[in-house]
């Protein structure tokens, strides 16, 4: 998979918390709610920032590679 930007990783995340968000039942919407909770509105502590490429969660990279990368 090609590398993310920093911006669009986040937009992406961002969508995917949204939609996730009162999920936490959902096995999805756990891993947002704990990303969001440890990052404490930090971007550089979300799962999506842990690879220098932003490729960090596979949320936001599967929702890369349906949208850009096929």
């Amino acid at each position: 998979m090609k590398p993310i930007s920093r911006e669009l990783a986040l937009q992406l995340c961002q969508e995917i918390q949204t939609e996730n968000r009162d999920k936490w039942y959902t096995f999805n919407g756990l891993w947002c709610w704990a990303c969001a909770a440890q990052a404490k509105g930090d971007s550089t502590r979300l799962c999506v920032s842990n690879s220098p490429d932003y490729c960090g969660c596979m949320q936001v990279n599967k929702r890369y590679k349906q949208r850009f990368d096929s």
